[in-house]
């Protein structure tokens, strides 16, 4: 079987482009207000969700100059951030090329070819010269795929500069005990399967290893409820038939990764999967 890091990126090199025509460059989860009950159309929502994120995460004084976009997708949050504060500069990692692509065309397109910059790359593999050097570190729906959290945090902690500050948006299993009914377990495991995932951990465990790592001021929250409206979504544009030519052209991975959407929303009514967010800052 081939490695994780080569799984995932197979994974999204085939699902991006069906991702981009039927939802836009936003490629995550839309926000629809502390209680999830928000009405409005699901690409506004993903708008929202950033917007959500920066202003739970962020004062509104703060400055960003330089951020970096982990796991950035086609940096859809990047050219955001980009827009929100006119002086940053970004720098997007993803393991799929065919994201890096097509996000640099969109870059380019929103005349921001010139502050943003995407790379295909294990953001482990990042020059050590930029170590030090951001302002923000932003993580989207991204956390998910790297085993090691504790060693993640860490790298995170070695790239931020001293007062930089860490937004995460990740997946996470609910806090154990009470421990995690078989049921429970199947559709977690059945999500990361389908997902290229390593085992879930708990927001608990989360804001323990950002600690561990020497982050401060480490804080979370359960967004759950916020987002599950878009599950729905997503699995109605996966039974429109005008989707189907794309989800066959993607493969079969994209459409067992869609079906990973009827366990997503198992696990949430049985509250075994939670969607975490997390600050803190060097």
């Amino acid at each position: 079987m081939p490695a994780l890091n080569e799984r995932i990126q197979q994974f999204y090199d085939q699902s991006t482009p069906l991702w981009l025509n039927t939802w836009g460059e936003q490629m995550h989860h839309g926000y629809y207000g502390p209680e999830g009950t928000r009405r409005t159309d699901h690409r506004r929502a993903q708008i929202d969700m950033i917007e959500a994120l920066l202003e739970w995460g962020l004062a509104p004084a703060t400055g960003v100059r330089r951020f970096l976009d982990a796991g950035c997708g086609v940096g859809g949050s990047s050219r955001h951030i980009a827009v929100r504060y006119p002086e940053a500069e970004g720098l997007g990692v993803t393991l799929s090329p065919v994201q890096a692509d097509r996000g640099n065309g969109y870059s380019r397109k929103a005349g921001l070819g010139d502050r943003i910059q995407l790379t295909a790359k294990d953001v482990y593999a990042l020059d050590p010269a930029v170590d030090g050097t951001f302002d923000l570190i932003w993580s989207m729906e991204s956390a998910e795929h790297m085993a090691d959290k504790q060693e993640l945090f860490a790298l995170f902690r070695r790239l931020l500069n001293p007062g930089g500050r860490l937004l995460m948006a990740t997946w996470c299993h609910r806090p154990e005990p009470p421990y995690l009914s078989p049921g429970d377990q199947y559709s977690l495991h059945k999500i990361c399967e389908l997902y290229h995932l390593p085992p879930l951990v708990s927001i608990p465990e989360l804001s323990a290893a950002a600690g561990r790592a020497g982050l401060k001021h480490v804080r979370t929250d359960d967004w759950s409820v916020a987002v599950e409206p878009f599950w729905g979504a997503v699995i109605r544009s996966g039974l429109d038939p005008r989707n189907w030519p794309g989800l066959v052209r993607a493969g079969m991975g994209t459409i067992r990764g869609a079906w990973a959407m009827r366990y997503m929303r198992r696990g949430f009514a049985t509250g075994a999967i939670q969607y975490g967010v997390l600050s803190a800052t060097k």
